[in-house]
């Protein structure tokens, strides 16, 4: 079972379509309702190893305060408009859809923003900082910018946005915290990057394919009876994609050595996914399906555009 937890991981790119189609035949073949019952245990799953390999004292660390402030002003300004423009260009009459698209662009950071920063010969202790950061400033301002660019078009209750965020990253991310100063008091710092970390991962892409297949699940008499609606997002979100990593490698490229632009561009490019899918399917009761369907493509988009720029990333960036 453990051989196979690596290899989805290793394989996330091919195992998230997967996944889809599973949850799409199953949810042809069977009632997908009590599927709902999953939901939270599956976020849990996905989002708390994640958190325990966080480390909150990187945050008192300022010696990189121009790199970090150039990535969340690329982060929290221009990656937000460029999903909500796109959004509106091509999900006029599907507002869930553009929602899918804007949570997407919202929530910046992840355990793969450390990762393929590694990857790629790039400043790791500044790309985790940035993964702190940009968690707990999109857990803040999340609500704020669904409300305030989508609030028109969409129903959107901030008091359930704010507490599903406190539940799928607040919370996970203390439990997370404590977790970690267990693991470290018992096992030191060699015994937990021997016998922890390596084993967080996996059960995360566990947690994340749960979810994608409960998702494409409860949707798929929707997409059978609509086949089109899952042909149209794959646009919006190449373009997304493509543009981030422009805008990331130009400004990397022009203000910052080359370790440091390697992790602004992961630390922006990357999107949580995971978080974005855990709100999506916790705070919009029925049409969390819809907004968790482009989420889930993202991941395809992603994890191979990741793997594509690991190796031409540093030519590009000089």
């Amino acid at each position: 079972m453990w051989k196979s937890l690596v290899f989805l991981q290793r394989n996330l790119g091919w195992a998230v379509p997967a996944a889809l189609v599973a949850g799409f035949a199953f949810g042809l073949m069977f009632d997908a309702k009590p599927l709902d019952a999953a939901i939270l245990p599956l976020t849990f799953l996905m989002v708390f190893p994640i958190m325990i390999s966080l480390r909150l004292r990187e945050l008192a660390r300022l010696d990189d305060w121009r790199l970090q402030t150039a990535t969340q002003l690329v982060n929290f300004v221009a990656i937000p408009l460029l999903g909500w423009g796109l959004g509106v260009l091509f999900f006029q009459d599907k507002p869930f859809m553009a929602l899918g698209l804007l949570l997407t662009s919202l929530l910046p950071t992840s355990g793969m923003t450390i990762s393929w920063t590694g990857f790629a010969k790039g400043n790791v202790p500044a790309a985790v900082r940035m993964t702190l950061i940009g968690l707990l400033l999109g857990s803040l301002l999340a609500p704020m910018y669904l409300k305030g660019l989508l609030g028109t078009s969409v129903e959107i209750s901030m008091s359930k946005v704010f507490s599903q965020i406190a539940l799928t990253v607040l919370v996970p991310l203390i439990l997370g915290a404590i977790t970690h100063e267990i693991l470290m008091r018992r096992l030191g710092a060699d015994g937990f990057q021997k016998r922890v970390h390596g084993h967080l991962g996996p059960f995360s892409t566990l947690g994340v394919l749960g979810i994608v297949f409960v998702a494409m699940a409860l949707k798929a008499r929707g997409i059978a009876s609509h086949p089109q609606d899952l042909a149209i997002l794959i646009a919006p979100l190449a373009l997304l994609y493509i543009a981030n990593f422009g805008l990331s490698i130009a400004v990397g490229r022009l203000l910052f050595a080359k370790a440091d632009a390697i992790a602004l561009v992961y630390g922006s490019v990357m999107r949580n996914l995971s978080i974005a899918l855990a709100i999506a399917m916790t705070a919009f009761g029925v049409h969390g399906p819809e907004i968790a369907l482009i989420i889930s493509i993202a991941y395809v988009f992603q994890v191979q555009s990741a793997a594509w720029s690991v190796k031409i990333l540093p030519r590009l960036l000089g």
